[in-house]
């Protein structure tokens, strides 16, 4: 008798446990939908970190004003790493384990992702719309992981196609983050070198989180490239593109991936956008022919009336809405397992003219070149 009652002890106990475990991860608290982030608020990158807040906020705050979804309001709880996985590490331990999530979303960073991504895949909770193009993320054996943006590969296939095809160009060199952001840009931009019948002509590397770009300088410009892949963040990408001026380059066309962050670019620049195509994930907040785009520039004048439109609170706004559709979505209690499911089937016309389609394990799968010109960045197929 004592061994049964010892015996149903026990699977009442492994049952609690197991419900208190899916309840963890699983349910939405009663009241609010939880969603956290770790990205730089301070530093070097801080630009970036902060655009990626109010893209989201401005749509999740849109739609706590109507009453949130299923009665429930959206929140975004998010701590600053300073751009250090170390510091990710402590966040994301925080947003788990303290705050109790929902779900992660945002989070910026190749290096700063990498540093947390065993905690990501074993705890199986949702990591949706990372600011990132790391391939390592897109991988089909996730299921917890939903990429919003397009990769790096995608992106920097484009840029050289384009230089290459358009331009004529077969001198190419590379400016890089010396960690796993530039190893990522580096073989990308390899490889897709090694299609078209061409090598690096020259290569030059900097220190996250410093302005060191010297060395880089002295590398590459003996090759005399013609254009310069730059796999950075804004303020040593701009420092870079300002000395290789100076002191090097006056035809050089520098092509910095969407990372890189154009809006802040420019600015460290002083609008100086000669010779620069950038890349983005997504196209110009421009094009009035874009309903979204016009939806965002609205809202965000409301919610953030200090702050100018960028590409990155643009794609971040774009993800926010595109979470926010999941949930609407979801028949019955919120679960992470509907969620994911919900936010994988979204509807190709979620974003108006901006098409969604889950494949690669990311929801967009286009890149657009451009060119800043009269303060407006204008696509690429438009100019030329």
């Amino acid at each position: 008798m004592v061994k049964k009652l010892f015996l149903v002890l026990v699977l009442i106990i492994a049952f609690l446990v197991i419900f208190l475990y899916q309840n963890r991860y699983n349910n939405i608290p009663e009241k609010n939908i939880l969603l956290g982030a770790s990205l730089p608020l301070s530093g070097i990158n801080k630009e970036l970190g902060k655009e990626v807040i109010e893209g989201a906020n401005t749509y999740f705050s849109h739609i706590n004003a109507k009453g949130g979804v299923h009665n429930k309001k959206i929140h975004l709880k998010f701590y600053d790493d300073k751009y250090e996985p170390q510091n990710t590490l402590k966040n994301i331990d925080t947003l788990i384990n303290k705050d109790k999530v929902f779900a992660l979303f945002g989070f910026v960073g190749t290096p700063t992702t990498k540093k947390v991504f065993s905690i990501i895949t074993e705890t199986h909770i949702p990591f949706i719309a990372p600011y990132t193009g790391a391939s390592f993320l897109r991988n089909s054996n996730l299921p917890n992981i939903v990429n919003f943006r397009s990769s790096y590969k995608q992106e920097i296939e484009k840029i050289i196609n384009f230089l290459y095809k358009t331009k004529n160009l077969t001198k190419f060199a590379i400016f890089y983050q010396n960690d796993d952001y530039g190893e990522e840009g580096y073989i990308a931009t390899i490889s897709a070198l090694k299609k078209r019948g061409l090598k690096l002509v020259s290569e030059g590397t900097y220190k996250r989180n410093t302005l060191s770009i010297r060395h880089a300088l002295h590398e590459i410009k003996y090759a005399r490239p013609e254009a310069i892949i730059i796999v950075g963040a804004y303020k040593p990408s701009a420092r870079f593109i300002k000395k290789s001026r100076e002191c090097c380059f006056d035809n050089v066309i520098f092509a910095p991936i969407s990372f890189v962050n154009s809006n802040s670019l420019v600015n460290e620049l002083q609008g100086d956008a000669k010779n620069i195509i950038f890349s983005q994930t997504v196209p110009s907040y421009h094009d009035k022919n874009i309903i979204v785009s016009n939806e965002y520039i609205k809202l965000l004048q409301l919610y953030y009336p200090k702050s100018s439109p960028t590409f990155a609170s643009f794609e971040s706004f774009l993800a926010a809405k595109s979470v926010v559709e999941a949930l609407k979505n979801i028949k019955g209690d919120i679960t992470s397992k509907k969620f994911l499911y919900h936010i994988k089937h979204l509807p190709k016309q979620t974003l108006g003219s901006i098409p969604i389609e889950y494949k690669n394990t990311q929801l967009l799968n286009q890149t657009y070149l451009s060119i800043y010109k009269n303060g407006k960045f204008i696509p690429i197929d438009k100019e030329f």
